[in-house]
């Protein structure tokens, strides 16, 4: 097999949002607000606690009734929003308009750090003639994000699951993909880190190779056997 074209999920994959008590700080310092760093501490451990950061990596725990929401949050914008929002309430803060500037930040670029081989990976891909593209289940643009870290200029085609209505493991976002860069699903490597929704790659005819989702500082070289694979 002859791999063409990679494919990489974002969140948990090429990069890592910033830990729970970051963001939370940030947020209070652009409000101008401060808290004692106990409560500061306990807040951001709530939040942390119910999956309050998308892109955080830990398992929600969704308010009543919001099941069918979850489901389906990274079709549009205004669903994702309305999930992590709803999400972030479950959290007594200082100011309930603490809950959309939490939002807003994780949006920013500045929440986001790419994994420490994230780019010698994807600057060798490129230098070997291989096509990326970027597959993501997810409510807002990404791209600035890349722009920001100097790693836009590796990316074909980025395929966004809020700009198509539609979320993986739905193989038609892994098509469009292929067909924005040219290349054929059976020549084509996802690379992710969630087992359903990167898995549907493969009902596709792609090859699909899983990376753990873990802190920055725990998966340094997580990426390189993607090179292996490429050959």
């Amino acid at each position: 097999m002859t791999i063409k074209g990679v494919l990489f999920d974002f969140s948990g994959t090429l990069f890592r949002a910033e830990p729970t008590e970051s963001w939370l700080r940030a947020v209070l310092r652009d409000a101008d607000l401060t808290l004692p760093e106990r409560e500061l501490t306990e807040a951001a451990d709530a939040l942390e606690a119910v999956g309050a950061l998308p892109g955080g990596g830990v398992a929600p725990r969704l308010p009543e009734g919001s099941e069918d929401l979850w489901r389906r949050r990274d079709e549009s914008a205004e669903r994702h929003r309305a999930m992590y929002t709803a999400i972030s309430r479950q959290v007594r803060l200082p100011d309930a308009r603490l809950h959309d500037a939490l939002y807003d930040r994780h949006m920013l670029p500045a929440a986001w750090g790419p994994y420490p081989d994230t780019a010698e990976v994807l600057d060798a891909l490129c230098g070997r003639g291989v096509a990326v593209g970027v597959v993501s289940n997810i409510g807002w643009d990404l791209r600035p994000v890349f722009r920001e870290h100097g790693l836009d200029r590796y990316v074909g085609a980025y395929v966004l699951s809020y700009e198509h209505g539609v979320q993986k493991p739905d193989t038609r976002l892994f098509a469009t993909a292929c067909d924005a860069l040219g290349i054929a699903p059976e020549d084509t490597l996802m690379v992710g880190d969630d087992r359903r929704a990167d898995g549907g790659a493969a009902a596709l005819g792609c090859a699909v190779h899983f990376v753990d989702h873990l802190p920055a500082t725990q998966r340094p070289e997580g990426l390189r056997p993607v090179l292996d694979l490429v050959g």
